[in-house]
């Protein structure tokens, strides 16, 4: 849809403009831009996870390229909640201008900080912002709404310009019995929407999914159940940042005697930052620093992994290189997580894994284990009809979550949605928001230390030759006559194919490069075509493959 989209033009005076740079079409890196009077204010900046057709990839960031020239004009990011698919970007926009002001939540600050420290960032002006603040960055007046999720301390931020008003909810649902009591501030969008809210941004995870989230607290059941007949050590893997799943099973620990250790990095170090700051509230003696703290039956492991990948805990569990956790049969594994689109094959994998070592494994297919962390059809209607907004663009979701969104708003009245995906212009003018153009706006992989260096042709070739193989070809001819020396010899690898296979086309090989050679003034490129396409076409016909080809000419 780019492609027929010119870039935008210049911002007519007194417009607000808005460019999500991701989460519009992908669940993950969420990253918007607004801009007003020369100036840019971000709301989060996210990462997403790499899938199976990403081979090598770490992670994959917003494209900051539409704003690259622009970073002095930021007056701040603004952070929705401390989820890595809305902060986990961060350090690398400040990797490019290290004095950006970031604004968020205390909790959400304080799970950005080790990331920060790991960059070697430190002079980071910080803003710790709460619900009801306002807060004035440049010509942005920013207006903090609490809203309850998956995770505590979470904001919806209502911005605020002469352009108009634009609420946008970060990731939310409308838990009405929240385990911390904060709930989302229905009140607050009430008064806003009475005010007017121009432009409403809204969460479409869950468009698709009718009726409402299910509640937090519905899940208590299910965790006890599992506590109470399980005869061995029970593991539980889950987001290392769901302080509110980890509340859960502490609670059910202490009930049913048992003690708990935290298993990967990332969980020890989020608990200790939510313990501190009073997210977390652990009952006394349960919480013990070694995984053999106490015999099978009276230990409960916290892990990481949920999601299947592959250096995370609970995947090195169930493939049995864990080096301090080896599954006996009779644990039970709980799987305290949602499946993210995309991430089902390799959570299957791990379940199977699980299972075969002779585990137990519960999760959201067989048991009320988890639930979402967002709104669903029911709620977003309830805000249409609260919020009464003007113009609305649905945000966070993949392009079937949008439009379901987008259904939903006009099935309450709104008179204007704008559906878009990364890299839209949006223009809100005179009341009015509609598009206006597109940036460039790809994926930016990072490889390692590598960050955007890999491109889309070479990622294509990391897939070709995993799933493909390779062939190489060398071939030494002499450059004073113009004829073979040497081969052409082929090896291949990744082929489970011995190499005497290609015996059978080396004859029509040889003739072929005799006849290229024939002239005296062979071109070498030529030749090379020449050799990938014998040997491409022999590949092809006998052995079903497309692997990469690299001939190789030499001269003697």
């Amino acid at each position: 849809m780019h492609l027929e989209l010119d870039p935008p033009p210049e911002l007519p005076e007194g417009a607000l403009r808005v460019i999500p740079l991701g989460g519009l079409g992908e669940i993950g890196r969420n990253m918007t831009v607004f801009e007003f009077d020369g100036k840019l204010l971000i709301v989060d900046c996210g990462v997403l996870f790499p899938e199976e057709h990403h081979p090598g990839v770490d992670l994959i960031l917003p494209d900051f390229s539409a704003i690259r020239d622009r970073l002095d004009d930021v007056v701040g990011i603004v952070l929705t909640h401390g989820h890595e698919d809305h902060i986990g970007g961060v350090p690398y926009l400040l990797r490019e201008r290290g004095d950006i002001p970031i604004i968020g939540s205390k909790l959400t600050l304080a799970l950005l900080d080790p990331k920060l420290r790991e960059h070697r960032l430190k002079e980071v002006p910080k803003f710790i912002v709460a619900e009801d603040d306002v807060e004035t960055f440049g010509p942005f007046v920013c207006e903090f709404v609490a809203v309850n999720h998956s995770i505590p301390d979470a904001l919806a931020v209502a911005i605020k310009t002469p352009a108009g008003v634009v609420l946008h909810t970060g990731d939310f649902k409308m838990d009405q019995l929240p385990l911390d009591g904060r709930i989302t501030d229905l009140r607050a969008f009430a008064r806003l929407g009475e005010a007017g809210v121009d432009l409403f941004l809204t969460d479409s995870t869950n468009a698709e999914v009718p009726g409402f989230t299910t509640s937090e607290r519905n899940i208590t059941p299910a965790i006890d159940t599992v506590f109470a007949n399980s005869e061995k050590r029970i593991i539980v893997a889950s987001f290392a940042s769901h302080i509110h799943r980890v509340q859960q099973v502490l609670d059910a620990a202490a009930k049913h005697g048992r003690k708990v250790a935290y298993v990967g990095r990332s969980m020890v170090r989020n608990m200790q930052i939510a313990r501190e700051l009073g997210y977390l509230h652990v009952p006394e003696g349960v919480v013990v620093d070694k995984i053999n703290a106490a015999p099978p039956n009276k230990m409960v492991l916290m892990s990481t992994g949920s999601q299947g990948e592959p250096m995370a805990a609970l995947s090195r569990m169930a493939n049995g290189s864990h080096q301090q956790v080896s599954l006996e049969p009779g644990d039970t594994v709980l799987l305290a997580s949602s499946l993210i689109p995309g991430n089902e094959n390799a959570i299957y994998r791990v379940i199977d894994g699980l299972t075969k070592l002779g585990a137990n494994v519960v999760h959201k297919g067989n048991a009320l284990v988890h639930v979402s962390g967002h709104a669903s059809a029911g709620e977003l209607l309830y805000c249409y009809n609260i919020v009464k907004p003007t113009n609305v663009m649905p945000v966070h979701g993949e392009i079937r979550h949008l439009h379901a969104n987008a259904k939903l708003a006009k099935a309450t009245g709104v008179p204007n949605v704008v559906l878009c995906e990364d890299g839209f212009v949006v223009d809100l003018l005179d009341g009015h928001a509609r598009i206006t153009g597109a940036v460039d706006c790809g994926y930016v992989y990072v490889d390692g230390s590598s960050v955007g260096d890999l491109t889309e042709s070479e990622l294509k070739d990391r897939m070709i030759l995993g799933d493909e193989g390779f062939i190489s070809i060398v071939v030494v001819v002499s450059s004073t006559t113009g004829k073979i020396v040497s081969g052409p010899e082929i090896n291949a690898r990744g082929m489970a194919e011995d190499d005497s296979v290609f015996e059978e086309i080396m004859p029509k090989l040889v003739t072929a490069i005799e006849q290229s050679l024939s002239d005296g003034a062979y071109d070498v490129r030529e030749l090379q075509q020449v050799m990938r396409r014998v040997v491409g076409g022999f590949v092809g016909r006998k052995l079903r493959r497309r692997p990469m080809i690299i001939p190789i000419v030499l001269e003697a």
